[in-house]
């Protein structure tokens, strides 16, 4: 959770500082103005890229040559990041030069909700599986050494597959690559188990009128379900030599939820399966929660998109029961009015620029 955030140079925000508070922040502005750009820096300082552009050269402001965002933590802990056209990308947690993306993440657990997330449904299985990734990575303790582990030996692998190494080189790395997807196989199911659990309560909540639907999971493991990862492997290394890579395994798996054993893609409206997405990122977030901090990040870019005013109060009224801590933009000015003034904040953004809301 973020108590404090300074944004330099970055896109149309030259100079820019906010207090944030613990639970909704709403920022409300008209097109143009520098509310996703307050997002992105927050993508940015928590994950080490954006959502945007692939290039941080194209998130400078224009005619700068640098951009940085630093904040402090609820613990008083600063982060800061830095992008130079000359020396690149910079980041520093607690003073210290970061070592690892994932300790980046571990500290500052974010999720970000675009305005077209209802295109979820159309993203294939590796988009899925970074969604759950996200979710295991911040439950289980030991999910990142086995991920890790698993990503190197398949490279590993897959070298070997490519440049035709002999065939007791190449099953060399069978076993170790099995053991390692099982684990990681077993904890997704795990993890999604829970997940169906808390995302039935939130989605019935927000979308009525399936409250009495029957919410199922439906999960490929990367494998034929009839045999374990090794026999996998060993039965289709022929056709894995034949084209020079790994195709069985974690890497390949899938899941969805489904609702009355259809597709939501099918059955729901765009702004329903927005609310689906969104639900399952609240979901996500209170799963998350364990002993070492208090709250994750949800970032949702123009709250307003698709859903009328009726649904978005339902999604700011679950969020108040969440314990995340909320950036929504929109350009919906009517929302500060759903918003606890004892509890959240509402801010005013013009050309860059932040007006606090008046005491």
């Amino acid at each position: 959770m973020l108590n404090q955030l300074t944004i330099s140079q970055l896109r149309n925000i030259g100079d820019l500082s906010l207090q944030p508070c613990s639970d909704i922040n709403l920022l409300l502005g008209e097109n143009g103005s520098g509310k996703t750009s307050i997002l992105e820096a927050i993508h940015l300082l928590t994950l080490g890229r954006s959502f945007r552009t692939r290039s941080l050269k194209n998130v400078i402001q224009f005619g700068e040559k640098q951009f940085q965002v630093t904040a402090r933590t609820e613990t008083n802990m600063p982060v800061g990041l830095q992008f130079d056209i000359s020396t690149g990308l910079q980041i520093r947690l607690n003073r210290s030069p970061l070592k690892k993306l994932s300790d980046l993440a571990s500290q500052l657990p974010l999720q970000y909700i675009s305005a077209n997330c209802h295109q979820f449904f159309e993203m294939g299985p590796r988009f899925r599986r970074q969604l759950v990734d996200w979710g295991v990575f911040h439950v289980e303790p030991s999910f990142n050494f086995h991920w890790q582990s698993y990503k190197k030996i398949l490279q590993q692998r897959n070298s070997a597959l490519k440049k035709r190494k002999p065939t007791t080189e190449i099953k060399l790395w069978d076993e170790h690559l099995a053991q390692h997807g099982e684990q990681i196989n077993a904890l997704r199911l795990k993890y999604l188990d829970r997940l169906l659990n808390d995302f039935c309560v939130i989605f019935t909540r927000l979308c009525t009128g399936y409250s009495s639907a029957e919410f199922t999971l439906k999960y490929r493991a990367g494998w034929p379900k009839e045999t374990n990862l090794k026999e996998s492997l060993e039965a289709g290394f022929e056709r894995d030599r034949s084209l020079g890579y790994t195709r069985a395994g974690s890497h390949a798996a899938d899941w969805s939820f489904r609702i009355n054993n259809a597709d939501p893609a099918e059955m729901l409206s765009r702004g329903q399966q927005k609310l689906f997405y969104i639900a399952l990122s609240m979901a996500q977030g209170k799963l998350s929660i364990n002993t070492s901090r208090d709250k994750t990040i949800l970032l949702i870019d123009d709250l307003s998109s698709e859903l009328d005013m009726s649904h978005q109060q339902g999604v700011v009224s679950e969020l108040e029961n969440l314990p995340v801590q909320c950036f929504i933009t929109s350009t919906e000015m009517s929302l500060q009015h759903i918003v606890r003034p004892e509890k959240d904040k509402v801010f005013h953004v013009k050309q860059g620029q932040i007006e606090y809301p008046s005491s």
